[in-house]
This record gives C-alpha cells, sequence and structure tokens, in this order.
C-alpha cells in the first residue's frame, strides 16, 4: 500500500493512501491535513469547471509559504 504524503520545511503536513489528482496535481482529502500548519488566506481564485478556490499560507518553524496550499 502507498501512502502519499505532503512535506514542507521538514514538517508532514498531510499524509494519506488515495489523493484527487487534477491536472498533475495531487489533492489530498481534507481529514489528512494537519491543521496546525495551514491559516486561510483572503486569496480566492474562480476556475469555469472547478469552481471557486479558496488559499491557505502554510507555516512551519517561523516561515510561511502564502497562498501555498
Amino acid at each position: 500500500m502507498i501512502r502519499l504524503r505532503a512535506v514542507w520545511n521538514g514538517a508532514e503536513l498531510a499524509e494519506a493512501e488515495h489523493t484527487v489528482v487534477v491536472e498533475g496535481n495531487h489533492y489530498f482529502p481534507p481529514e489528512s491535513l494537519r491543521r496546525e500548519y495551514f491559516a486561510e488566506s483572503r486569496t480566492r481564485s474562480l476556475c469555469p469547471w472547478k469552481g471557486v478556490a479558496r488559499y491557505y499560507t502554510v507555516a512551519v518553524g517561523g516561515q510561511a509559504n502564502p497562498d501555498a496550499a
């Protein structure tokens, strides 16, 4: 069984057996996220076929990656 992991700045942000792949990008199920690393951003975008996207800033070890998720 293969488990996929999302890691940034040495921290595991998510881990799951199944992700959804859209245009080559893996989307992790919400329950697989380690929420302590994510803060909701004010950024939004609209795709005609995916709908509204909400973005999150990832913060680990005092470093932030705005709108990374």
